[in-house]
């Protein structure tokens, strides 16, 4: 299967100054690559490569914050996708590196460190008991660029779209099967939930719900792993020029879920059908509700988040999408705060 680079679970080393961006998406503008700002070099860094220290920065507002504050050249505002963002110019980029490539890497290097070994050792698990083919994985994140700490987890990328389903359904197998690799416990949901949930009003059995199911996450020999899936190019539908999507503001929503084949890609999408309308901030007058037929998010924790059948509470940013001649609304999550999405029980 051939992959361009530059797509989601990439990172970008820019030439000057020497910054490292993470790759948002699979669909870019033909001069740059959307990407989020994810180390910068800092006295007080934590981290070091090339002689440099570095921080890592996590929060979005944070990354922007420091984006218009620092390095402003790397904003973007996007008329396509009527939001700003951020970017690397293509003449800015001095090294892209693909998780595929660093863990062919792993495995013909000899002196491994503990994170390494156990990165590499983890993808042999996933290919052998997986039945995954060795090029469509690969190990993103810290490691790959030279930056991880001793807290640093191991951030898996299985490639192609139905190598993914078939190995999302073998993964309950390795889980019961591999002592040294194993779901979430008790604990570790509290932990994660402070992390990832911490400052929002969603209830801790509300993050449960969903959270005590998911597959593409665990620990491995103690180390806490993260799957992310890319479909295959095939599936990624179009060009970046292909779609216009307009920000008609907030909204909050009753749905069903027709559909969940999407729910483990990055990004994740789910067809829904809209039953109710609880609040909307709208720019528009008028909104057809019956048209908003999606949910979808670039980040990792609304993965997995629910399944056809289930009645889920949404809230987000409601957008119009045009695909070439095709027009509907979808609630995307991005709001690391306010968006939401949640199982209601029966």
């Amino acid at each position: 299967m051939k992959i361009s680079k530059g797509i989601e679970g990439d990172y970008i080393q820019t030439k000057f100054p020497r910054l490292f961006f993470d790759v948002k998406g699979i669909h870019h503008p033909k001069d740059r690559i959307i990407s989020f700002l994810r180390f910068y070099p800092n006295k007080n860094g934590d981290r070091e490569v090339l002689g440099t220290k570095y921080k890592k920065v996590y929060d979005l507002d944070e990354r922007f914050s420091l984006v218009k504050d620092k390095f402003p050249q790397f904003l973007f505002r996007s008329p396509e996708l009527d939001l700003e963002l951020q970017a690397v110019n293509k003449k800015d980029i001095e090294k892209i590196y693909s998780p595929r490539e660093y863990y062919k890497i792993l495995v013909e290097k000899e002196d491994l460190s503990k994170l390494e070994l156990q990165s590499k050792d983890l993808c042999d698990l996933f290919i052998h008991k997986g039945n995954l083919p060795p090029n469509s994985i690969g190990i993103t994140g810290s490691q790959m660029i030279g930056l991880d700490n001793q807290s640093s987890d191991i951030d898996i990328i299985v490639y192609g779209t139905n190598t993914g389903l078939l190995f999302q359904k073998s993964l309950m197998n390795i889980f019961n099967k591999i002592y040294e690799c194993r779901m979430y416990n008790q604990e570790d949901f509290v932990k994660h939930y402070q992390w990832r949930f911490g400052g929002s009003e969603i209830d801790y059995d509300d993050y449960l719900r969903s959270e005590k199911r998911k597959l593409h996450q665990g620990l491995y020999r103690n180390i806490d792993f993260f799957i992310r899936y890319i479909k295959s190019p095939e599936d990624w539908r179009g060009t970046y020029y292909d779609y216009k999507f307009n920000n008609y503001g907030r909204i909050k929503i009753k749905a069903e879920i027709i559909n969940s084949d999407g729910a483990i890609f990055t990004p994740c999408s789910y067809e829904i059908k809209c039953k109710k309308v609880i609040q909307s901030e709208l720019k528009l007058n008028k909104v057809k509700y019956s048209d908003i037929i999606e949910v979808s998010s670039f980040r990792g924790r609304f993965c997995e988040q629910a399944i056809k059948g289930e009645s889920v509470l949404v809230e987000g940013k409601l957008e119009r999408v045009r695909y070439k001649d095709n027009e509907y609304l979808r609630i995307l999550l991005t709001d690391q705060v306010r968006d939401k999405m949640l199982v209601l029980e029966d």
